[in-house]
């Protein structure tokens, strides 16, 4: 809320430079700032008086979203990238897949390892755990397992992050 939109009766000021005003009303607030040529702006809404501050709010705007575009750029989405085995999968195939892997955790992505299994391999899901367990195992140098190996369904699931 800036100049004639704020209604309180009595409010607390600040003033341009950040001295403290004093509680006053609304109205002399606004006669300040206006001497001022500048703006009355709320800032802390909740508080008892609420805060008022005299400052330009088109700068103060500006200066808002600039903030906040800075906060983006410094954010970083971590995706999680999915690797899909199968129980029969051969050396060269698992070596493939963990190059893969190798590469999403290089570039700060989570990798999620899925071993699906269909048909008659859901009756020796225990045997092939031990895929899972030598995909880790391989990227141990750069990766470590953040949700260990995990029956869910018809599939056995982890996750690797970075190495901190």
């Amino acid at each position: 809320m800036i100049n004639e939109q704020i209604k309180d009766r009595e409010v607390r000021v600040v003033g341009a430079d950040g001295e403290q005003l004093g509680i006053m009303s609304s109205r002399e607030a606004l006669k300040l700032a206006q001497e001022a040529e500048l703006d009355l702006v709320k800032i802390a809404p909740t508080a008892k008086p609420p805060v008022c501050k005299i400052i330009d709010y088109g700068k103060y705007r500006y200066e808002q979203i600039r903030k906040e575009k800075e906060a983006k750029k410094k954010q970083r989405i971590v995706e999680v990238k999915e690797i899909r085995l199968s129980p029969n999968i051969e050396e060269n195939d698992l070596n493939t897949k963990v190059n893969a892997a190798r590469k999403f955790i290089a570039k700060g992505n989570k990798v999620k390892i899925t071993l699906r299994f269909r048909g008659r391999e859901m009756a020796h899901m225990h045997k092939s755990k031990h895929i899972l367990d030598d995909f880790a195992e391989q990227l141990a140098d750069i990766a470590a397992v953040e949700k260990a190996p995990k029956v869910e369904g018809r599939s056995i699931s982890m996750v690797l992050t970075e190495k901190k």
